[in-house]
């Protein structure tokens, strides 16, 4: 039992010390009366930007601490009762194999070191390489344009967020996700991941998180095979018998299937097997660059740069007057552009972040949204070839060997092509030219993105007008199909296969695809018992 105290407010400079004294003023007791105290939530309120504060929610132990509360009678004071985590108890079926999970980003992760610590012996399947050799690939990549298809932004250990911002927030309400962040904590991201109100690992810390999990997975009885692809499903009588991996056939009985969302081929093979799957709506657009001072400024005012505050982040929205969403999308303060491909002649962009977000631009997606009546044809791919398709003519607009298509946000407007950067400089590697960006993207999301950019600059000062660049395309934000599941999390068409995360359609973000992981093993626990 504990007390907990929401709206605390601590000044911007007030000395963060303070906020035990002011929980015991609160409580009307002395800071020494305090047996134990925990901060549960931290988040910045700039509505008034000369008046910025901290919001503060704290857990607090101390003698009588029920009688107390009730006492005091305040609606920002309120007894919790320490909830137990919930026991997973093991069912009695008996595997004929080991459980297999394919990939090896936040899904698949959480969902084999669950299996792993509780006996089950899960073998990963990771078709990229493993983070150190991944980082190497990548890196070759932003520096000439050398693609491996099978290792890259998209594919690796750590999946597609390795590379990115590290966001830990999520909309979803699951007390998993506090599961979640604390083992981020305890494998090596920093504490104030489990109390602040935006909280991100960095591209950097997320790298030795996942290596950290990786090591305990393997000291727990578990086995990753990384360079090893899903080739295919042996399936008898609608029921998983084996999977085929790099031409070998593994039996296997229960796969779990956290693919990412840009398993295209995978997606296609599952097609073949007849594993149902609709497709699904999702957003593109472009990667907007700002200076990061200028966005510092407009959210902050004259505290702008200062240490408490860090460097600014935005989420701004419109809906267009067609009905579409418009709409910023994974924003990194401080961060770059990266490109992002998985597939040869076709173009990709995303973002990313550093722990300490200290480069010189902040940047977002700003994309529209496109659905079914966009895609052509009746196949549940449909949404793939519609990404595909202005992937490549991106590509070809950059001029080859992945060099992109920028262009000014106010000439974007104005429908020219730019001639000269301002203040703000393109990150993206290997390299842009100028070009018109309307020219690789839909004609609907043109207009819509151009009607965004008019709002955002109402938001935003220099948003639209000032020196902010477009680098073209974002496809990615999320899976293009749902493979359809039961209340189970099994396959509606395969028994002993179950899809889980992003690449499922059943997340958007690092906590909801690890959440959704943590589901799908808790299943597999209940129904079996440990090899």
């Amino acid at each position: 039992m504990a007390i907990r105290i929401n709206n605390l407010i601590i000044n911007i400079d007030e000395d963060w010390v303070k906020l035990k004294n002011k929980a015991a003023q609160k409580l009307r007791i002395s800071e020494g009366d305090i047996e134990e105290f925990k901060i549960l939530r931290k988040s910045i309120d700039a509505r008034r930007k000369n008046n910025i504060r901290f919001n503060c929610s704290v857990e607090v132990s101390c003698h009588g601490e029920k009688k107390l509360a009730l006492k005091l009678s305040d609606k920002d004071i309120k007894i919790e009762e320490k909830i137990s985590e919930e026991e997973i108890v093991s069912g009695k079926k008996k595997m004929s194999s080991r459980p297999v999970v394919v990939g090896m980003g936040p899904a698949g992760m959480f969902a084999g070191l669950f299996l792993a610590e509780r006996g089950y012996r899960p073998l990963i399947i990771e078709r990229g390489e493993r983070i150190e050799d991944r980082t190497k690939t990548v890196n070759e990549f932003w520096n000439t344009g050398k693609l491996d298809l099978e290792s890259n932004v998209q594919f690796g250990e750590g999946g597609a967020g390795t590379f990115s911002d590290g966001k830990l927030t999520t909309r979803i309400k699951d007390k998993r996700c506090d599961f979640i962040l604390d083992t981020f904590s305890r494998y090596g991201a920093p504490d104030e991941i489990t109390y602040d109100g935006k909280p991100h690992i960095g591209t950097d810390n997320l790298k030795l998180v996942v290596k950290n999990i990786r090591n305990k997975i393997l000291e727990s009885g578990g086995e990753i095979l990384f360079k090893s692809k899903l080739e295919d499903l042996v399936i008898e009588n609608k029921k998983l018998k084996a999977v085929i991996v790099n031409g070998s056939e593994i039996h296997c009985d229960n796969l779990i299937l956290a693919i990412g969302h840009s398993s295209r081929d995978t997606y296609e093979m599952l097609f073949r097997r007849e594993v149902f799957m609709e497709p699904k709506a999702f957003a593109i657009g472009v990667r907007v660059e700002h200076s990061q001072h200028m966005i510092d400024v407009n959210q902050y005012g004259k505290f702008a740069g200062h240490p408490k505050l860090g460097p600014a982040d935005y989420k701004l929205t419109h809906k267009s007057k067609s009905g579409r969403g418009i709409y910023s999308f994974c924003m990194c303060p401080g961060g770059k552009v990266v490109a992002a491909a998985s597939e040869e002649k076709a173009l990709v962009t995303n973002g990313m972040s550093y722990y300490n977000r200290n480069l010189d631009n902040a940047n977002s997606a700003v994309v529209v949204t496109v659905g079914e009546k966009d895609f052509q044809g009746d196949s549940p791919l449909k949404g793939i070839e519609f990404q595909r398709y202005y992937e490549r003519l991106a590509y070809k607009l950059g001029g080859g060997n992945y060099t992109a298509p920028v262009q000014l946000i106010r000439d974007f407007l104005r429908e020219r092509v730019s001639t000269a950067f301002g203040k703000v400089r393109p990150t993206y590697m290997p390299g842009c030219e100028f070009r018109d960006l309307r020219q690789c993207l839909p004609a609907e999301v043109v207009s819509g993105l151009q009607e965004g950019f008019v709002h955002f600059e109402k938001k935003i000062e220099g948003y639209a007008e000032g020196d902010g660049i477009i680098t073209g395309i974002e496809t990615r934000t999320s899976a293009p199909v749902r493979i359809m599941r039961n209340s189970n999390l099994e396959s509606i068409s395969v028994d002993g296969l179950y899809p889980c995360g992003e690449g499922a359609g059943y997340a958007g973000g690092i906590i909801s695809a690890a959440v959704d992981g943590l589901k799908t093993a808790e299943n597999i626990i209940k129904n079996y018992r440990p090899l």
